[in-house]
């Protein structure tokens, strides 16, 4: 475990530059330069995400660098008075992978999740992809689901 855990911020208008750094980590981490660098949102697409009060963007920053980061959506349900966070992505640099960064940027969401009321927050993973698996299967219940693409064209 790292002795210091870099600190773990919420991007919005005044640090934005982090944005960049999050999209920069998950090209690498993800390894889909397509998705997270070909085309790049505008600076107005990204206010508008961050003002949306759906999109949450958190980031654990050491040395001015993004080590790690985090991306989730705010849900509201229609069945009940109520909203759930879905984690969409997570990734960690790889050469400072398990020394908590992770668990300190879903803790962060925990805490933004109760102070917004959220009824639970939820992540999905890959089988094969065996440390998420772990990490994910020590901070909650697993649930066994099938997973469809539909495509729209």
């Amino acid at each position: 475990m790292s002795e210091i855990l870099p600190l773990v911020s919420e991007i919005n208008e005044d640090n934005l530059p982090l944005f960049e750094g999050m999209l920069d980590l998950f090209a690498e981490a993800f390894e889909d330069e397509e998705s997270y660098s070909s085309r790049r949102p505008s600076k107005a697409h990204i206010l508008k995400l961050l003002g949306s009060g759906q999109f949450i963007a958190l980031v654990a920053v050491r040395d001015g660098g993004v080590v790690g980061a985090l991306t989730a959506y705010e849900i509201v349900k229609y069945e009940q008075e109520r909203s759930e966070l879905y984690i969409f992505d997570l990734a960690v640099s790889p050469a400072l992978r398990r020394q908590g960064i992770a668990t300190a940027l879903i803790s962060r969401l925990l805490d933004i999740g109760r102070s917004r009321g959220v009824s639970s927050v939820y992540v999905q993973a890959h089988a094969e992809d065996e440390p998420a698996v772990a990490l994910y299967s020590r901070l909650g219940v697993r649930s066994e689901v099938l997973h469809f693409d539909l495509p729209v064209s």
